[in-house]
């Protein structure tokens, strides 16, 4: 497979954040049949993992990362071993760095906003 730089780029940032090997994943399926969030999801967890190893920045915008509400059935399933919620969190941490360099969060109104967002702002103004 031959990536660009942008494609890698991203592939690297989850594969740093999470420390896991995205090109393990060979697409079983199985962290999909056991989650139990599916329905709300608006892409497949291996889906999610696909579009990560292909370099597809387009999901970030999924509502996948965020729907994860990381109880393990996935990794429990998994017959790589790979730690499904941990690239998720780290999606949703490059998503919330994209979106928060954007933003001035004293001109929002806070209340509107996921708890994560203002804990990852914190850390990033903070230290």
């Amino acid at each position: 497979m031959d990536l660009t730089n942008s494609d890698r780029d991203l592939t690297a940032e989850v594969e740093e954040l999470s420390g896991e090997n995205i090109f393990s994943c060979y697409q079983c399926g199985k962290c999909s049949a056991g989650c139990p969030f599916t329905e709300e999801m608006d892409q497949l967890p291996n889906q999610v993992l696909r579009k990560v190893q292909m370099g597809d920045g387009s999901v970030l915008d999924s509502n996948t990362p965020w729907t994860c509400a990381s109880c393990l059935s996935c990794e429990v399933d998994c017959p790589k071993g790979n730690d499904v919620p941990a690239i998720m969190e780290a999606m949703r941490e490059i998503s919330l760095r994209k979106n928060l360099d954007r933003v001035d969060l004293n001109e929002l109104e806070t209340k509107d906003l996921p708890e994560i967002a203002l804990v990852s702002n914190l850390r990033k103004k903070t230290g």
